[in-house]
């Protein structure tokens, strides 16, 4: 058996990169806790050596965890050339990739009293905004995006168990997700779907104290025109998209849900969209209303 079978077959490599005060070391804590060998900074000439250790082991071993980002200094600009060489050989591998809002990291970064390591002598958000620039590609090729900006260290945690736990079943881990468009798209979101075709509820006085959890609110925009053929033909397109996420071995999806506020459509559908799906056999579902009490 070759070596790329041999990893293949019995080990996973994930990469865990993404922005400086993401949450890197708070992933890879997660991820050892949960039984991965994680390796924290390994420069990116290194990843097909160990990938390689790795699968001439005699013994089974835990899957393996690299943590790589900026701190490798020139090195990290080889890192997709690497991913690329990795992928050429079948081994089974993905990327994980830590995103967070300007405003979350400088906050970050300021708790801690530490400049961004690529702020130079210019500002946190100088810092922030060149990395941006170098990991655009990385982010656009990842296979696993998740946006930290509003999780704290437990709640991320929590995260990383659903989607990487070791014993779990082969099961697709579904977020939906409804927001407001007026506090911007949700960048962790991998299909998003727009509601404000529907009448907006927050127009009727007497509705317009409540939300899309409220069954008078749910009731209206459910039975607006169009609602139930919406969603009726949004889970038949689902489909064949989660299928093929579980084909290529893609653990998170997010479906984000959006109206203006967040606070009445979205959240009416999203709750309808999640207890459909729930009945499929193959999915895990959660829930999330991003920006319900924002108003």
């Amino acid at each position: 058996m070759s070596t790329e079978q041999n990893l293949d077959r019995k080990h996973e490599l994930l990469i865990v990169t993404g922005m400086s005060g993401a949450g890197r070391s708070t992933v890879g804590n997660a991820l050892e806790d949960l039984g991965w060998y994680v390796v924290d900074n390994l420069p990116p000439q290194m990843l097909e050596p160990i990938a390689d250790l790795f699968s001439l082991a005699k013994t089974p071993l835990p899957r393996l965890a690299v943590v790589i980002d900026v701190r490798g200094g020139e090195f990290f600009g080889e890192l997709n050339d690497h991913l690329n060489s990795l992928r050429s050989r079948n081994i089974n591998l993905r990327v994980l990739f830590l995103e967070a809002t300007d405003n979350a990291l400088v906050k970050r970064f300021e708790s801690v009293r530490r400049p961004h390591p690529l702020q130079g002598n210019g500002t946190i958000l100088d810092g922030i905004a060149a990395e941006r620039s170098r990991l655009l590609n990385l982010r656009e090729s990842a296979d696993v995006i998740i946006d930290t900006s509003d999780l704290n260290v437990h709640q991320l945690s929590n995260k990383i168990a659903d989607g990487f736990s070791l014993d779990q079943t082969r099961k697709l881990q579904i977020t939906v997700m409804s927001f407001g468009f007026k506090h911007g798209l949700p960048s962790d979101a991998d299909m998003v779907a727009d509601m404000r075709f529907l009448p907006n509820p927050f127009w009727q006085e007497s509705l317009r104290p409540f939300t899309g959890e409220d069954q008078p609110v749910s009731d209206f925009v459910l039975s607006q025109t169009g609602a139930q053929e919406f969603v009726s033909n949004y889970l038949a397109a689902l489909k064949p998209v989660l299928n093929g996420y579980l084909n290529e071995n893609k653990r998170y999806a997010t479906i984000a849900i959006g109206c203006t506020g967040g606070k009445h459509r979205s959240v009416a559908v999203s709750r309808l969209i999640a207890a459909e799906l729930a009945k499929l056999d193959d999915v895990a579902i959660s829930i999330k209303h991003r920006d319900l009490g924002k108003e």
